[in-house]
């Protein structure tokens, strides 16, 4: 796979810059909306830090496997958030009304 991944700079390059973002997006965006000038020149930096990303990738670095880790961990953490909000919403709730075990 490594040598798929450097055989094919482009598919590599769209794919780092893809999950940089997705991973700046969910993990480290602030609240409030940046100006427009500031959101491009962030985001001309994260092209430009894909890139050299990118020379390590090809230099044999797994670069592309460890950022698809760090999205797989953060898909865990965003379940785990849900399961357990919708269990606190059933222990708000209470036991339903016919429920005589209580």
């Amino acid at each position: 796979m490594q040598a798929w991944f450097a055989e094919h700079p482009v598919v590599s390059y769209v794919l780092i810059f893809v999950l940089i973002v997705f991973v700046y997006n969910k993990v480290f965006r602030a609240q409030q909306k940046l100006p427009l000038f500031k959101e491009i020149i962030l985001y001309l930096l994260m092209a430009l830090g894909s890139f050299l990303l990118l020379i390590f990738q090809i230099d044999k670095l797994p670069i592309i496997q460890c950022l698809l880790v760090a999205v797989v961990l953060m898909l865990m953490v965003r379940i785990r958030y849900f399961v357990e909000g919708r269990r606190n919403k059933e222990k708000k709730a209470g036991p339903p009304a016919g429920d005589k075990s209580a």
